[in-house]
């Protein structure tokens, strides 16, 4: 017999409903993750942190002399780092799967704010480097432009801000 959630006012929900529904929200927060580019040998959802390690070499990839193109397209200035095989998901994710525009960054601070629970790994690190993005476009802005992107800044870090305060801290060791 299949497993069934019922809620006494609701119809009967499949009870792997909720592993579905939590792909979904993470497609909606991020969907250019979950969409294979034909041009692209990119992985599809890549991910950069899943050690230490990696988590040390993402703050060397922002700390180090990003560029933007015209085309708004992020590329590592240092070539011994630009030539890491992380580097390849640091550019996949940065080009492909983090908003760039006012309007996407609009979308992706009000998916965050109705956000049940925690982030997944992968979309803190994407809504990160997505607040990086913003705040260099802050940084780079003139006029009512900068107002613009410093108002979906703040929205970012509040976001940000909000899912690490809905996480559970560690223990310290006795």
């Amino acid at each position: 017999m299949a497993n069934l959630a019922v809620h006494p006012r609701e119809k009967p929900v499949h009870a792997a409903a909720p592993r579905a529904h939590s792909f979904f929200l993470s497609a909606v927060l991020f969907p250019a993750a979950h969409r294979p580019k034909r041009s692209s040998s990119v992985p599809l959802n890549p991910v950069l942190q899943s050690s230490l390690e990696e988590v040390e070499l993402l703050y060397e990839f922002l700390l180090a002399e990003l560029e933007i193109s015209p085309d708004l397209k992020i590329s590592i200035k240092d070539e011994e780092l630009a030539s890491l095989r992380k580097a390849s998901d640091f550019r996949a994710i940065c080009n492909d799967v983090i908003p760039k525009s006012i309007p996407a960054i609009r979308r992706l601070s009000a998916s965050l704010s109705s956000h049940p629970g925690i982030l997944k790994k992968e979309d803190f690190e994407r809504t990160a480097l997505t607040l990086a993005y913003t705040a260099y476009r802050t940084a780079s802005a003139q006029g009512h432009q900068k107002a613009i992107w410093a108002q979906s800044l703040l929205s970012l870090f509040h976001a940000l801000r909000h899912d690490l305060m809905r996480s559970p801290c560690p223990r310290a060791s006795p």
